[in-house]
């Protein structure tokens, strides 16, 4: 596995670390700058909501720019904003150096599957792929932990120091390790890159993973209140189904990118969200027998928990394939998907407790997760019609 991969790697788990990483300080954030924990908690709605408008729109802007070089830049400026956070003296400030922040990982996120995806041999793609991936469920399992028991022991202003560090190291990484493009990037014209993107068979398939990634999240965002009423599942408990379910999913992330490369990304995207449906439909099956035995709820979660990471490799070996000159502006609109399908999860799922009760969450996740299916079907026909025309 080359060097360079690692640092791929290396960089998601920085820039996905630093969206999550607020959530475990925000107490004390709250407390230090005298506003809500609700207040303080809008850190991470205004980064991810920057990262998905800004995402597809720093991609098509920056085309020609070196991905190499463009790492290497979104370093700087994401290691500055979490300088001047660790120092910022009010909210308003660390709100406005956050979205900075935001914008950084907006550009470098998308480059770092693109570049791996691109770097790849073609029998291989998928496991590259999944390296990049693994650090985005490092900063789940590894990053935030760390980064919120850095906070809790030397304050919340620590917490954005050693994200400053880990940029700073992740930059001068970038740099020295990737490969160095040859000649002149060429871009296509704006409307070009846009008429490419907005074909069936790449336009469907991004829907699809918003679609997909509304349902994992629902499921993810409502787990402890789901799980404590179906089997009484305790703190002890939940803490237990939430490993299982971190652990399942980076076994996912690699078995999925190795089943991208023998399969193709098209089965493995049918094999990954049936086993996502029928995930639920166990769940939904155990209600009635409640509550339900941890033995036989923990095997459930870790088919959901797999199959929800399992899909990442193969939705972004697809759309590089796919996209062809814009797999970077496609990445960057797949990332922005995610984002608002993890925003909209929790929203919606909300909405579902709300109106008909924990029992409905598994039923609206498999809605979810079959119209996610038909879309992903519908853009593979799309695909294969447009290839027997050319």
């Amino acid at each position: 596995m080359p060097i360079w991969l690692l640092v791929l790697g290396a960089g998601a788990l920085v820039f996905y670390t630093d969206d999550y990483v607020i959530a475990g300080v925000i107490p004390e954030i709250a407390g230090d700058l005298g506003v809500s924990a609700a207040k303080a908690g809008q850190l991470v709605t205004a980064f991810s909501l920057t990262v998905a408008i800004a995402s597809p729109v720093i991609a098509v802007g920056a085309a020609r720019v070196p991905g190499r070089a463009l790492l290497g830049a979104a370093a700087v400026v994401f290691t500055a904003a979490n300088v001047l956070a660790a120092l910022a003296p009010g909210y308003p400030l660390l709100l406005a150096l956050r979205v900075l922040a935001a914008l950084a990982a907006a550009a470098a996120t998308p480059v770092l599957f693109g570049t791996a995806a691109s770097l790849a041999p073609p029998e291989r793609v998928g496991r590259y792929v999944a390296v990049v991936a693994f650090g985005v469920t490092g900063a789940i399992a590894v990053g935030v932990p760390v980064g919120t028991w850095v906070g809790g022991a030397f304050g919340w202003r620590a917490t954005f120091a050693l994200m400053a560090v880990a940029g700073a190291v992740f930059g001068a990484a970038a740099v020295l390790v990737l490969p160095r493009q040859k000649g002149v990037r060429e871009a296509l014209p704006v409307r070009r890159q846009l008429a490419i993107l907005a074909r069936p068979a790449v336009s469907l398939g991004l829907a699809a993973n918003l679609v997909l990634m509304l349902g994992s999240m629902m499921v993810l965002t409502y787990l402890a209140p789901y799980v404590g009423a179906l089997a009484d599942a305790g703190p002890g408990e939940r803490g237990v189904l939430f490993a299982v379910s971190g652990i399942a999913g980076m076994v996912g992330i690699w078995a999925g990118g190795a089943a991208t490369d023998r399969w193709g990304p098209d089965r493995t995207l049918v094999a990954g969200v049936a086993a996502f449906v029928a995930s639920m439909a166990a769940l939904l099956a155990l209600w009635p027998w409640r509550p339900a035995s941890l033995a036989v709820l923990l095997p459930v979660v870790a088919v959901w928990g797999g199959a929800a990471f399992w899909n990442s490799p193969a939705v972004q070996a697809r759309l590089h394939m796919l996209s062809g000159p814009v797999a970077t502006q496609a990445l960057a609109l797949n990332t922005s998907g995610t984002y608002l399908g993890v925003a909209a999860g929790g929203a919606i799922g909300g909405a579902v407790l709300g109106a008909g009760g924990l029992a409905q969450l598994p039923v609206v996740v498999a809605a979810a997760g079959l119209v996610a299916l038909g879309l992903f079907v519908a853009a593979r026909r799309s695909a294969r019609q447009t290839s027997t025309l050319g």
